[in-house]
C-alpha cells in the first residue's frame, strides 16, 4: 500500500512538472513544446525551464497534505529532488 502510495506521488509529481514547464513553454514564450525544450536547451536555460515547472509540484504536495496523503506527498518531494539533481548537471 505504502509503495503504491509512493509510485502515485511520484508520478503525479512528474506530471505536475510536465505541466509546468508546458504551460510556461505555451503560455509565456509562445513555442510548441519540442522546439521549445530544443531552444532552451540550446540557450543553456534548460534548468531554469526545469525550476519554472516544478512550481506546480509545490500545489500538489499542498493539496496532498491536505487530503492526509502523506506518502503520496513523500513522492511529489522525491520528484522535486530528482530534478534538483539533474538540474544542476545541465
Amino acid at each position: 500500500m505504502h509503495k503504491t502510495d509512493l509510485l502515485i506521488g511520484f508520478i503525479i509529481g512528474i506530471l505536475a512538472s510536465l505541466l509546468g514547464m508546458f504551460l510556461y513553454l505555451t503560455l509565456i514564450v509562445h513555442t510548441d513544446f519540442i522546439s521549445g525544450i530544443q531552444s532552451m536547451k540550446a540557450e543553456g536555460h534548460l534548468g531554469k525551464l526545469v525550476t519554472l515547472g516544478s512550481i506546480l509540484d509545490l500545489i500538489a504536495f499542498g493539496v496532498l497534505l491536505k487530503m492526509n496523503k502523506e506518502i503520496m506527498a513523500r513522492g511529489v518531494v522525491l520528484v522535486v529532488i530528482m530534478l534538483t539533481i539533474v538540474t544542476l548537471f545541465l
